[in-house]
């Protein structure tokens, strides 16, 4: 193997490097080498403490690239330990190269990392101002909707206490023409009774009322009450003109000269026994305020003459109401 040379710089004369001229030269490299990769090693100590500083916030990416420069500088060192002194300034410019590189790397990604922070941050912002501003519409629009419903119930109320009011109404005009139209009709028929009111007299009074009833009702259901029973004594079922039941009404006739109040008491227990709508007492002999027919104590007292005409009011009174039910 040949010795190694220096070259003159002005002669160009190859001066042989011996090892007692070279000892020299060596050791002053070699304590420069050290020197340097002293330095180097502090300088590395120090950087890596601050990188370490940084990178505990960042990510896995990161510390992987940590891991790698690591593993990059564990196999520098090795490369530098096996070289000789001649190549360590070109190892050490390369290696401090590599690491600005890294570092500036390192800063690029840094700076990209704050910048989309800096933007997500910027957009949660906005978001969240967003969402404030639904919050506040939605909170308008919910009392906007409040006071149209309120104001719509209103005007429904209004518009059905006009309605309510208008039937009502009509039904009061009703029930007056049928009021007036029954008078015509009580009247009519108290002319015709007065004819044949001594047909009434006596027992035949129930058979003949039965009779009556039957005929001017044929769809309605008429039952005497046996003799002896408490309970009236006949008993009739209105029906409607599809045949429904609307309700009953419950006779009681009296042959008797004088009136008593006692009859009405017992009428009135002998209506809620036989749970019928209305009592219907037909007597000769009335109160003394009433001179045809009226309600007292709610049990109508009519004379015989005008039992059919207060049947025929009263029946219609019955079939209207279970009508409106």
């Amino acid at each position: 193997m040949s010795e190694p040379t220096l070259t003159c710089p002005h002669c160009g004369h190859e001066i042989k490097l011996t090892e007692s001229l070279a000892a020299p030269l060596v050791a002053a490299t070699k304590r420069e080498y050290e020197a340097r990769l002293a330095s180097r090693d502090a300088d590395m100590g120090k950087r890596e403490q601050t990188l370490k500083a940084r990178e505990e916030n960042l990510s896995r990416q990161k510390e992987a690239l940590d891991a790698e420069v690591a593993e990059k500088l564990r196999h520098e060192r090795a490369r530098i330990a096996e070289d000789e002194a001649r190549k360590a300034r070109l190892a050490l410019a390369t290696d401090l190269e590599q690491r600005a590189k890294e570092n500036a790397e390192l800063k690029e990604v840094l700076s990209q990392r704050e910048s989309k922070l800096a933007e997500a941050q910027k957009q949660q912002a906005e978001l969240l101002r967003k969402q404030r501003d639904l919050e506040e519409q939605k909170r308008e629009l919910d009392l906007t909707v409040e006071k149209r419903l309120n104001e719509a119930q209103e005007s429904l109320r209004a518009q059905a206490r006009k309605e309510a009011e208008e039937r009502l109404h009509l039904q009061v005009a009703e029930r007056e023409q049928t009021i007036k139209s029954m008078k015509a009709t009580i009247e009519d028929l108290q002319r015709k009774a007065e004819q044949g009111s001594q047909q009434l007299q006596g027992e035949v009074l129930e058979l003949e009322l039965e009779k009556m009833l039957r005929r001017q009702f044929p769809m309605d259901g008429v039952t005497p009450v046996p003799k002896g029973e408490h309970g009236g004594d006949v008993v009739h079922q209105v029906m409607g003109a599809m045949g429904q039941a609307c309700g009953s009404m419950l006779w009681e006739l009296k042959r008797t000269k004088s009136w008593s109040d006692a009859w009405l008491t017992k009428l009135r227990a002998d209506q809620r026994a036989a749970k019928a709508e209305i009592a219907i007492l037909v007597s000769q002999a009335l109160p003394k305020d009433v001179e045809s027919f009226s309600l007292v104590d709610g049990v109508w007292v009519t004379q015989p003459g005008l039992a059919l005409a207060v049947a025929t009011a009263l029946r219609h009174a019955l079939i209207e109401i279970a009508a409106a039910r």
